[in-house]
């Protein structure tokens, strides 16, 4: 062993310090270039990262420019009659700068790696931005972060070049163990050298082996939480306190994106408004548009008589502000808290922790989770997850909730189930909902009105009934899950050449300024043994397709069909009419019933 140890304390201490440094510089820089959009970001990332790729001796040679006498830091210490280079604190700075890169890249890393709807939905909670940073960014970048402070007191440890370079290698004062490692075997003390070479080794896996183990046991065994006791009889469910008037929602906005133009312009007030539509129709943008998440490029968003954004007056009020519940796919429940604690996220502040708990015990009751308020939401099923996300939407007192496709990640049975549930919750809920799906049948046991949208603009807007009973146009008549459609020529008031069908029919609707098609719904058409009844024309079967309660009969009318995809409608009947119908002798005989016929414009 060396009578002179001062390289081992020399190189802790500057290493703890460098690390210590390179945390907090490390963290800010990969916060803000993950949000930051500006010109010049590569430019910023090539220069974080260049210590990282130079060689230490040229980063040293750098750092000698800048701080030594001539440089212009060197210059602004001499008025103070103080020198950095060939001190110990020209060793720290030295280790600082080549171990930022580390934990600069690792903190950005374990920042993009943080789904982007829990921040998203964190604000709509009313969360601030420090409070999202300290509450939901940091503890999930937590690990990743760790890793960072590991590889950067590793690296600051094992600094060699540039501290030569900066620091020089003064005995006692800037000598580290790696100096003292190359000058050892520079002067054949090899025993020396070694004893140094097995002292840092040592030190870096003894340093990762206890990160790895702290990860691990922390992954397992998660620090105790606040328990929320069970008790009855607590705060009743109410909105009676949400500051909710009749005005409703009033939205008039565009959105241009690449390849994308969205301009919409609806209300809402109380009763569930459904936006229905296909993937890519501008229904998610729009709620995301509502919560602020995204700014319109133009128009104007009130909810209940307040202004939550109007391009004209400059006026774009941040999400924690706009008092909006978003419940997005995934859910995006906050995996590092317990169910209680992302259900208490969104309280108001201010609260005592008695009604806190209250609160929270309110809504588990409510959604029927009594008893989880202590599990984490990894440890609950799909459906849990559902009921503690939209608990924690209501528990902020929302003035509007936005529900984005809420079921579309469940299996058909509890979609069911959850559905009901929901139903009987915004039954309740006084203030403003809006429903994205795109399951017509969905749409239609949820909703009370009904915006279908196409391609970013609306096509239809009113109620579920009028909608489905008289679509506007042919989209909608798809949209809505029609299958029967023919090319239509208006003959006289009361009749219409089926184009595509090669017949007549009777007609009993309002006949709309322009004719283009006429259509019927699979399941309203209707077997007959009356052959000379109105619009009943014969018809033969060219091939079936079963789910598990319908078939779902192909149709040629007229004569038989050539083979299998040679027909004119489908028609849907339960199987007990299947099993009544399937034995009977061609040809058959259907009814369009001349109510049930849709009169459409392209």
């Amino acid at each position: 062993m060396p009578a002179d140890l001062s390289p081992l304390w020399i190189s802790l201490k500057t290493a703890f310090l460098a690390t210590f440094i390179t945390f907090f510089l490390g963290i800010n820089a990969a916060y803000w270039m993950l949000g930051y959009r500006g010109r010049g970001k590569s430019l910023i990332e090539g220069i974080f990262v260049s210590p990282l790729i130079l060689p230490p001796t040229v980063v040293g040679f750098l750092l000698l420019l800048l701080f030594g006498k001539n440089g212009p830091i060197g210059k602004l210490t001499q008025i103070f009659d103080w020198t950095i280079v060939f001190t110990w604190y020209a060793a720290v700075i030295a280790a600082t700068v080549v171990s930022f890169p580390l934990m600069y890249k690792t903190a950005l890393g374990a920042f993009a790696q943080i789904d982007s709807n829990l921040l998203q939905v964190a604000r709509t909670l009313g969360a601030s931005e420090w409070t999202i940073f300290w509450r939901i960014s940091l503890p999930l970048a937590f690990p990743g972060i760790v890793a960072g402070i590991t590889l950067a007191f590793a690296r600051a440890l094992g600094e060699f070049g540039a501290t030569l370079m900066l620091a020089g290698n003064i005995p006692g004062q800037t000598q580290t163990i790696p100096m003292a490692i190359y000058f050892a075997v520079e002067a054949g003390a090899i025993d020396q050298a070694w004893f140094w070479s097995v002292t840092i080794m040592v030190i870096s896996l003894f340093g990762i082996i206890g990160v790895n183990f702290w990860l691990e046991n922390r992954t397992t065994n998660p620090r105790k939480r606040r328990k929320y006791r069970q008790q009855k009889n607590q705060l009743p469910i109410t909105h009676s306190q949400l500051p909710i008037t009749n005005s409703g929602l009033i939205v008039d906005i565009e959105k241009e994106l690449s390849g994308f133009n969205l301009q919409v312009d609806f209300s809402a007030d109380e009763q569930t408004l459904g936006l229905l539509g296909g993937s890519g129709a501008g229904k998610s943008m729009i709620l995301r548009c509502i919560a602020g998440i995204q700014t319109p490029t133009k128009g104007r968003i009130v909810l209940n008589g307040r202004i939550l954004f109007d391009s004209q007056r400059g006026v774009n009020i941040p999400s924690c502000d706009r008092h909006i519940g978003f419940l997005v796919q995934n859910y995006a429940l906050f995996p590092h808290m317990t169910v209680g604690e992302n259900i208490a996220f969104g309280l108001p502040k201010g609260l005592r922790d008695e009604q806190i708990r209250q609160r929270v015990e309110a809504q588990l009751l409510a959604m029927h989770l009594e008893g989880l308020a202590n599990r984490y939401p990894h440890q609950l099923s799909g459906g849990q997850q559902q009921r503690v996300a939209l608990a924690r939407a209501l528990a902020s007192q929302p003035q509007a909730l936005l529900l984005d496709e809420p079921f579309s990640a469940l299996d058909t049975h509890l979609r069911s189930k959850l559905e009901q549930e929901m139903i009987t919750r915004l039954a309740d809920y006084q203030g403003v909902t809006l429903f994205v799906t795109h399951n017509l049948e969905e749409a239609y046991r949820v909703c009370s009105y009904l915006l279908v949208m196409e391609h970013g603009k609306p096509i239809h807007y009113g109620s579920k009934q009028e909608i489905f009973q008289q679509p506007a146009t042919f989209s909608v008549a798809q949209l809505t899950g029609c299958k029967n459609f023919s090319r239509a020529v208006l003959k006289t008031s009361r009749q219409v050449e089926a184009v595509d069908w090669d017949c007549n029919l009777k007609i009993k609707g309002n006949i709309p300024p322009t004719l283009d098609y006429v259509g019927i719904r699979a399941h309203q058409l209707a077997f007959t043994k009356e052959i000379d009844g109105e619009n009943t024309f014969a018809c033969w079967l060219a091939r079936t397709s079963e789910t598990p309660h319908r078939m779902t009969l192909f149709l040629k009318l007229h004569q038989p069909p050539v083979d299998m995809n040679d027909y004119h409608l489908q028609a849907e009947v339960f199987k007990e009419k299947w099993a009544i119908l399937k034995d009977q002798p061609f040809p058959w005989y259907v009814r369009l019933d001349p109510q049930r016929l849709l009169l459409i414009n392209q």
